[in-house]
């Protein structure tokens, strides 16, 4: 498998392994495989057996193997054995679903140690950098930026691994109080926490920017975990199709997935699986009040927004303007066209966006909107304190905020869709006490495994919004520690 870049679809390709440590590629675009292999009924079917008699690891072992050609089969399976398995998840499924009627059914994405939907993707990031490192004899510095969830997945996949260090930027103040202990109450030495004066998509840009620096890139071996890393999308895939054979008896059947999404990368994982073949009918986007995704998919007009006028909301890992992985989507959308790829995002987004007219014509659109099965509603927080508290009266089950908002947009366009819909999970209710305490009256239960976990010491640095500055932090945290 070869994997070449959204903004130079003739450079020389790469392998995975390769690109798994470079994370962003040298052009600005972001990776991505040269073809997507198919998933055939016979395949389907092996692999609903597969998932029932040997579980969710040996499925993940299985979809690794048709993207990842350059690490042995066998250490693929001991890769994801030790990925996906309990206690470091809580259920032994790993991806329970819950049907609540008979369209709607929720994928529970969060029993991993944060308690978020990042952990399926940060837990086999966290082996693969590992056995590759390893092997290479390198070691690799991370850097990332998070709204709330990527960073303490991230941190608990990484610490104490031979190898890596972490550094993860976060908008100062726009976490809620159980994201930012679980992050900055970490006391490892290979783990840094960096809180910047701005906004998730001010983070994001110092992470191109410095990601954009060759010398200061190559130097440093600065590699990234965030979703512009395509191995991380490529673990989501997996729990799309273990999803779907859990909803469905047969092949005959299609699945619609409602996905809160703020980058992206969570539903462009549901558009890879279904480019692959799975039968998925409908990829609804679910945003908030940040809706600039869903400006795009219902009027055809991308125009991301400043730090200023992006919205701080009870849906915090979804306040997001900017899109990374909306570049891969529309990669694919405009027949993997990458000169206007590099245009659209490289200078067009700068300069305020595009319109469904620079996209080479309305088939782009119909093509999205149909073939690609993109749809999409918006949320607000009146919305999803009235979800949260319906769906735990109703069904007696209860959800964190960001997927009130899917499961308020799945309902919205439940009358347009015939087939079930799946709203992916984003985490559990404890990361966002206030907001379910408005919604049903109390605080949400506290898991034994997080009982402690407010009262640890905080370890965190404030940097100015500067991709200097965050340079210079990084260069003195790495020659003074060993990994």
């Amino acid at each position: 498998m070869d994997y070449i870049s959204t903004r130079d679809a003739s450079a020389q390709p790469r392998s995975f392994t390769d690109i798994l440590l470079t994370g962003l590629s040298p052009d600005g675009g972001l990776f991505m495989p040269a073809v997507y292999p198919s998933i055939t009924p016979e395949l389907l079917n092996e692999w609903r057996e597969l998932l029932l008699d040997d579980g969710y690891a040996a499925l993940a072992a299985e979809v690794l193997k048709l993207y990842v050609d350059d690490i042995p089969e066998a250490d693929l399976e001991a890769i994801a054995r030790r990925a996906y398995r309990t206690p470091v998840f809580a259920d032994e499924e790993i991806v329970p679903v819950t049907r609540l009627n008979d369209q709607l059914h929720i994928g529970h994405l969060s029993e991993g140690p944060t308690a978020a939907f990042k952990d399926m993707a940060m837990q086999l990031l966290g082996e693969l950098f590992e056995y590759e490192l390893a092997r290479r004899g390198e070691e690799i510095n991370i850097l990332g930026a998070t709204s709330g969830d990527t960073g303490s997945s991230a941190e608990y996949a990484m610490r104490g691994r031979d190898g890596i260090r972490v550094f993860m930027l976060t908008p100062a103040g726009r976490m809620t109080p159980f994201q930012q202990a679980q992050m900055f109450g970490l006391d490892d030495p290979n783990i840094f926490n960096i809180a910047l004066n701005g906004v998730f998509d001010d983070c994001q840009d110092v992470v191109k920017a410095v990601s954009a620096d060759a010398a200061f890139k190559s130097k440093y071996s600065i590699g990234a975990v965030n979703s512009i890393n395509f191995a991380r999308l490529l673990a989501q895939v997996v729990y799309y199709i273990a999803t779907y054979l859990k909803v469905t008896e047969s092949n005959d059947e299609k699945v619609s997935f409602c996905v809160p999404t703020g980058n992206f990368g969570n539903v462009c994982a549901g558009h890879i699986a279904k480019q692959m073949g799975l039968p998925i009918d409908r990829l609804i986007v679910a945003t908030n009040e940040n809706d600039v995704l869903h400006d795009f998919f219902a009027n055809g007009e991308y125009r991301p927004r400043s730090a200023a006028e992006t919205y701080a909301t009870s849906s915090p890992s979804m306040d997001i303007s900017k899109a990374s992985n909306f570049e891969r989507m529309l990669f694919d959308a405009t027949l993997r066209d990458s000169d206007l790829t590099r245009e659209l995002f490289a200078n067009r987004v700068k300069d305020g966006g595009f319109a469904a007219s620079d996209l080479g014509g309305e088939e782009v659109m119909e093509r999205i909107r149909g073939e690609f099965g993109f749809a999409s509603g918006t949320s607000t927080h009146a919305d999803r304190v009235a979800t949260i508290k319906r769906v735990h009266d109703e069904f007696g089950v209860l959800v964190d905020p960001h997927t009130a908002d899917g499961i308020h947009v799945a309902e919205q366009l439940s009358g347009d869709v015939d087939t079930p819909i799946v709203v992916l999970e984003t985490a559990l209710p404890v990361k966002f006490a206030d907001t379910i305490a408005e919604a049903i009256g109390k605080a949400p239960e506290v898991p034994e495994r997080f009982a402690d976990i407010m009262d640890a010491e905080r370890h965190v640095t404030d940097l100015p919004n500067d991709a200097e500055a965050v340079k210079a932090f990084i260069a003195e945290a790495i020659e003074g520690t060993n990994v």
